[in-house]
């Protein structure tokens, strides 16, 4: 079975607003084994194994169902796991506190909820809360962190609208700057470039770039691969609840694998200036 390890994480660099975590040698941030997931009597994942080092971005991609969503599920504790195992900095994830799990942990879901007559600020200070001590107010420091959160997500420019006056793609970056505002070790964004225009796209994928730089381990599920390719360390290919491969963007989006998953209904091509695979559709009717 594949088996997707990390590869040696860069020098972390410095993000304002943003505590610098260890660097891979102390270890995978988060380290998935085995992992089995049982929903409605009917095999979710069966026996997927991945490691996230500190300092990488690591694509969790595949097909609609393929198991994506919910291998996030079961690190964050939302699914029980029929069998594996999964350990968050070292730790099992079953004997994390929540609060010891939200201090080191950002999830950004797939359809995230909040009140629609919450601010953007309201909803972004919320990521300080496990950091604060019991009955504490926010500090001066908090609230710094949360500016930079906004400005770095895209969203400080309507910090102050209601959240059900945003569009689809300004609502994504308001939850997006919520879990930079938790200054997390690991970060897990599910689907985080829905709902946005490729520019977005690139500056939120921009934003995975920069937090790996500072030591943050980022695990994203993603359902365009040729941003998967540009943007992310490693990518990791699951197809009915198993990992077919995993590894570098160039070993993995093949043509054969590729095809293996996806059919014949789309094509691998090398970006002219990058180098690095491309995938698009294939046309229903080539020409002769």
């Amino acid at each position: 079975m594949t088996t997707a390890h990390p590869r040696p994480a860069s020098a972390p660099a410095t993000v304002p607003g943003l505590t610098t975590a260890p660097s891979a040698a102390a270890g995978p941030v988060l380290d998935v084994r085995e992992l089995r997931v049982v929903l409605g009597g009917r095999p979710v994942l069966d026996g997927v194994s991945l490691a996230l080092a500190a300092g990488e971005v690591l694509g969790l991609v595949g097909r609609n169902g393929a198991g994506k969503s919910t291998l996030i599920r079961a690190v964050t504790g939302a699914v029980a796991p029929a069998g594996g195992d999964i350990r968050v900095l070292g730790a099992a994830r079953g004997a994390l506190s929540r609060r010891a799990f939200a201090r080191a942990v950002a999830v950004v879901q797939q359809l995230p909820e909040a009140p629609d007559s919450m601010t953007v600020q309201e909803l972004v200070l919320l990521g300080r809360h496990p950091h604060l001590r019991l009955l504490a107010r926010e500090s001066a420091r908090d609230y710094a962190i949360v500016d930079d959160a906004m400005r770095r997500a895209g969203c400080a420019e309507f910090a102050s609208r209601m959240l059900g006056t945003l569009s689809g793609g300004e609502r994504r970056r308001a939850f997006v700057a919520r879990g930079l505002a938790q200054e997390p070790r690991l970060l897990l964004l599910d689907e985080p470039t829905a709902n946005l225009d490729a520019t977005a796209q690139g500056e939120v994928m921009g934003l995975t770039r920069a937090l790996a730089a500072a030591g943050v381990g980022v695990l994203v599920v993603l359902h365009d691969l040729s941003l998967a390719a540009a943007y992310c360390d490693r990518v990791a290919l699951i197809d009915g609840g198993r990992l077919i491969a995993a590894g570098l963007p160039a070993d993995v989006f093949t043509p054969a694998v590729v095809a293996r998953v996806y059919g014949d209904h789309v094509d691998v091509i090398a970006h002219p200036v990058t180098g690095l695979p491309v995938i698009v559709p294939s046309r229903l009717e080539r020409a002769p």
